[in-house]
């Protein structure tokens, strides 16, 4: 019996994205931090549409290497086939969005952890308990990682497992190109073509840009290289056409790449390609593995993909199952899918884990230690005592630190960290607060008074992430209006049944 519906293999890394945009590499005065690598994104992308998902690859035993495999635990994914490396340093990628066309980045993976996976990685009844293993192009550069892949392909062939190969072309990681060139995505070489063609045979679905099917097919003619590439396997060939959308060919390659199967594509503005591929295959792998048709599929791929161009980040733009349908249902009136708030709400209100329940949180004042907490969780000013915040990081606490409407200074907070504010009547500034916190990563608690109108509030975008309500009748109006919220604490003595906990707040 299979636990899994999919298990991938190869690439983790830290991405770290410029956050200015329109400058080069040289000019970033910060950066996010995210999870990247093709298969890492991909299992991050598929958990959040739905599917069981997990990853083989190994991390750093430091910092980065714990991050990696913490937030793929947050976004629901198997860490199952994590390996912790003693010897190596977890991958790192710097990123930036210097225009529509060019997005610098460049590769630190000299002797990285993932680069370290091998045969005795593989376990069989891991592979044995997933319904589809999915390999990309990196892997298969490297004769001991391939080694890993090609036994995990053969092993998931043997139980009947479906197995997929998404290109994923680096030219700089076969070592045809210098570490400035990581933004290169296509170099001839008849050696990585040759290496290709010999593995094309263990799977059933094969997907690539155009670019990537020419050096799969050793030929920079889309139509001959895509027969080329059928003249050595039998597996569904999906094609990604940027803007163009996708096509599947299922049998015969036709002479005509608008004669393949297409789903529709989706009008945006391209704002970052990095990582838009990953989403794409995350939408299609959501759609075969769950028997939908080639068109639905790739309906679902275009979608994600769209989402992915649309924002900045990889995996942290890819949508949740809630977000795609909403979006396939209603469209949105932004090219800039960033920039639709109601979208953006649904986005980040469905792509993180609940909360650890019950949350029982109490209001610390000055001179009060972590002692005093009866609950699993305080509140206490953003800016009292800075070594009780310090402390409280590796207490397993929940901490909130009570700002004021209009506060938007979280730049130097830890994300673990949840912005309390108390309504006081300004939606302007409550918005202002809210869209700062989210910007940086930070949770908004939101406490309503007993006669504060929610609707007032949804109208003007201020959609915290928890509400902090007075009232069960409150709980009514929210969920008539804005359902898409993380929880909902009712004062201690309150009827508890439709919310995740409580809270004693007093105005801080």
């Amino acid at each position: 019996m299979t636990t899994l519906d999919l298990i991938t293999i190869g690439r983790s890394s830290v991405d770290l994205y410029g956050e200015q945009i329109g400058g080069r590499l040289e000019d970033m005065g910060s950066f996010a931090k995210y999870i990247g690598g093709s298969p890492t994104n991909i299992a991050a992308g598929t958990a959040r549409l739905g599917l069981r998902s997990a990853v083989i690859t190994r991390v750093g035993d430091e910092h980065m290497g714990r991050y990696i495999r913490e937030q793929l635990s947050r976004e629901g994914v198997d860490t199952n086939g994590v390996i912790t490396d003693p010897e190596r340093l977890t991958a790192l990628v710097l990123l930036g969005i210097r225009d529509e066309d060019q997005f610098p980045l460049i590769f630190y993976r000299e002797n990285c952890a993932d680069m370290a996976i091998c045969e005795d990685d593989i376990d069989p009844a891991f592979i044995a308990s997933a319904r589809c293993v999915t390999a990309t192009g990196t892997h298969l550069s490297n004769p001991k990682t391939e080694a890993a892949v090609l036994k995990a392909l053969r092993l998931a062939r043997k139980n009947g497992a479906r197995t997929a190969l998404d290109i994923d072309y680096r030219p700089n990681l076969w070592g045809l190109a210098g570490h400035g060139d990581g933004e290169s995505r296509f170099i001839e070489s008849e050696q990585v073509t040759a290496k290709l063609q010999s593995t094309l045979r263990l799977f059933d679905l094969i997907v690539g840009t155009e670019e990537e099917f020419h050096i799969a097919g050793g030929t920079t003619d889309t139509i001959t290289a895509l027969k080329a590439v059928r003249a050595v396997s039998g597996a569904t060939l999906v094609c990604k056409r940027g803007p163009m959308g996708a096509v599947a060919f299922t049998d015969t390659i036709a002479e005509d790449l608008d004669a393949g199967i297409s789903g529709p594509g989706f009008p945006i503005e391209v704002f970052n390609v990095l990582g838009a591929g990953d989403g794409f295959m995350s939408g299609l792998l959501r759609g075969w593995l769950c028997g939908e048709d080639w068109e639905t599929a790739l309906t679902w791929a275009n979608a994600c993909g769209a989402f992915a161009v649309s924002r900045h980040g990889c995996a942290p733009a890819y949508p949740s199952w809630e977000e795609l349908q909403y979006f396939l249902q209603h469209g949105s009136p932004e090219q800039a899918l960033r920039k639709d708030a109601k979208l953006e709400h649904i986005h980040w209100a469905t792509n993180r884990p609940a909360l650890d329940l019950p949350l029982h949180v109490s209001t610390l004042t000055d001179g009060d230690t972590l002692d005093t907490i009866t609950g699993n969780g305080f509140v206490a000013p953003h800016d009292s005592d800075r070594e009780r915040f310090f402390r409280a990081v590796d207490s397993g606490l929940w901490i909130g630190r009570s700002v004021t409407p209009g506060f938007s200074d979280f730049a130097q907070w830890p994300v673990v960290h949840t912005a309390v504010i108390h309504w006081n009547g300004d939606g302007a500034a409550l918005a202002t607060s809210i869209l700062a916190a989210r910007a940086k990563g930070v949770e908004t608690l939101l406490h309503i008074p007993a006669d504060a109108e929610l609707s007032a509030l949804i109208e003007q975008h201020c959609w915290p992430d928890i509400w902090a309500l007075n009232s069960a009748a409150q709980i009514d109006a929210l969920i008539a209006q804005n359902p898409w919220t993380r929880g909902v604490l009712l004062p201690q003595d309150t009827n508890q049944e439709r919310c995740i906990g409580t809270h004693d707040f007093t105005p801080l």
